[in-house]
């Protein structure tokens, strides 16, 4: 095997069901990357994040390079092994982090001079240097270097952007060392544009990769405007290799992303917002800070078969997180995760079985009923109780509120 094998076992419409093979194992798809930007999944060990079914893991490069740097990483044999997890591994080639730096950073067509974040030490990342990094660090899936163009953009500017991506894409191509069981993904931008969407898939198709990222998204479209991006864009994109959407999203974009054709997702907010106290569940979202859940013995989510939810109530933790113990965060992350691949083991089955459409707008109807109807407390003070579904307004934190 040269790079790394892609196979479409079925189709639903636009959907897809397939499996990527890599040196390090395979990945089922539609398929979910919990995100381990310091070679950690936050709040979790490697061995819990398999037990939920993820099969591969996001790495950072700009953070990995900065500490422990990846010369550390591969004296200590490589991202793999550093961190205990022997599946494959996906990093991130560190121009979203870099590109956010806006006051730390300068751009030239050579690469990007940014100060770190940690100690104001300059660095020089360039497409050559990032694949170099990434390749110290043992990377299963190497992305290119890109410009993450912002959000608003004129045509203009996203037209400039895109164009420097495309040539760093072909630069990190050549700096790529090949060999079995890796590979290397090109990154689509051009913004919210169909012209400049339809350049970069060409582009990077005539270049020739592993796999095909959709880059410059979720960075404040809303979700309308992305779902419109994907439907001009998916449909230029070759079939035989795998697509990735970066860093998306909440449930509802992942559900409507798959429906579109993509593969491969990651994203921060499961475990971000776990380790706020938000949890993801079949009816929507539950704050597990609200005053409701404090007498509550039922679990976050009655179909959910996650450790959290089969041996821990409510009213647990919402003590654990009002006493700001670090095991809330833990629970309610390992929660979270379980519920994304849920989501995706459900999605990857549905296009197999050929009901993708009527699984999903289920799952979409049910994710807008919001929490099971609260229950009275049994040792309240005498008073005027809540509203069935709220807590006092001094206790009250909305639902849909993220440190995102």
């Amino acid at each position: 095997m040269t790079g790394i094998g892609f196979d479409l076992l079925a189709t639903d419409g636009r959907a897809r069901r397939g499996r990527v093979t890599t040196a390090h194992g395979t990945i089922e798809t539609p398929a979910f990357m919990p995100v381990g930007t310091a070679a950690t999944v936050k709040a979790m060990t490697t061995d819990a994040v398999a037990s939920t079914g993820a099969e591969i893991l996001l790495g950072n490069t700009y953070h990995l390079m900065l500490r422990p740097t990846a010369e550390r990483v591969a004296q200590l044999g490589g991202l793999h092994r550093f961190m205990n997890w022997d599946k494959p591994i996906l990093t991130d080639s560190g121009g979203f982090q870099v590109m956010s730096l806006s006051d730390l950073r300068t751009m030239s067509e050579e690469g990007v001079t940014f100060k770190s974040h940690l100690d104001g030490s300059r660095h020089h990342l360039t497409p050559e240097r990032s694949i170099q990094i990434q390749h110290m660090l043992d990377s299963n899936v190497t992305m290119c270097l890109d410009e993450c163009t912002p959000f608003p953009a004129t045509e203009a500017q996203a037209e400039s952007s895109m164009r420097l991506s495309m040539r760093w894409a072909r630069r990190s191509k050549d700096a790529f060392v090949e060999r079995p069981g890796y590979g290397l993904f090109g990154i689509v931008q051009g913004g919210i544009y169909p012209e400049q969407r339809a350049e970069s898939v060409a582009a990077l198709t005539d270049i020739g990769f592993d796999g095909y990222a959709i880059g410059g998204l979720a960075v404040g479209e809303g979700q309308e405007t992305m779902f419109r991006v994907l439907d001009f864009t998916e449909p230029l994109m070759v079939k035989d290799r795998p697509r990735y959407l970066m860093g998306v999203g909440r449930p509802s974009d992942l559900i409507g992303a798959v429906r579109r054709g993509v593969d491969m997702f990651d994203c921060v907010m499961p475990t971000r917002s776990g380790r706020t106290g938000q949890a993801f569940v079949r009816r929507g979202t539950i704050n597990i800070r609200n005053a409701r859940h404090a007498h509550d013995e039922r679990p976050l989510d009655a179909d959910c078969g996650c450790p959290t939810c089969r041996s821990y109530g409510r009213g647990y933790l919402h003590h654990l997180f009002k006493a700001d113990e670090m095991l809330g965060p833990m629970l309610l992350t390992w929660h979270n995760l379980h519920y994304y691949q849920d989501l995706m083991r459900t999605m990857r089955q549905a296009i197999a079985d050929g009901n993708f459409e009527e699984v999903a707008g289920t799952m979409e109807a049910r994710l807008t009923e919001g929490d099971v109807e609260a229950t009275l407390d049994p040792i309240a003070k005498p008073g005027k109780p809540p509203k069935q579904g709220r807590p006092p307004k001094k206790d009250r934190v909305e639902e849909d509120k993220t440190d995102e």
